[in-house]
């Protein structure tokens, strides 16, 4: 490979680079977002159901702004995230996630109690889900 070759080569490879770099997954496939939001979604649900769960709001505030300026520091623009939450074809598909969630721990649709077992399994085993409620039994 001549010297000229080496260079455009050179040149190519590092226009991919710089491309891959500023590239971003859309919204809808970026793992930490959607776990996060789903794991909101089930506590929303579970203290919704369970008249003795609440939301720790404070909590709640606080790692939606830790969500927040994830997505930002992903490179996604205010706007996007918005319209990212807006889609009614990610709402669903973030609620239908939760939904099978809550459908494992043995949650069943006007049995509160079921909600409230496994709102309490959340909070025990310590996962997202369960650090943004508490329970006042």
């Amino acid at each position: 490979m001549g010297a000229m070759a080496l260079r455009i080569a050179a040149v190519t490879l590092a226009g991919l680079c710089a491309a891959t770099v500023g590239a971003k997954v859309p919204l809808g496939q970026d793992q930490h977002i959607n776990d996060s939001l789903v794991a909101a979604r089930v506590a929303d649900t579970i203290r919704k159901a369970c008249p003795t769960i609440s939301a720790r709001t404070f909590v709640v505030l606080r790692k939606m702004s830790e969500l927040k300026s994830y997505a930002r520091a992903q490179g996604y623009s205010e706007a996007e995230v918005k319209a990212f939450l807006k889609d009614g074809s990610e709402k669903a598909r973030i609620r239908s996630k939760a939904q099978k969630i809550l459908a494992k721990a043995g949650a069943r649709t006007g049995n509160a109690g079921s909600y409230c077992a496994a709102g309490r399994a959340e909070i025990a085993k310590g996962s997202l889900a369960g650090a943004l409620i508490r329970s006042e039994e």
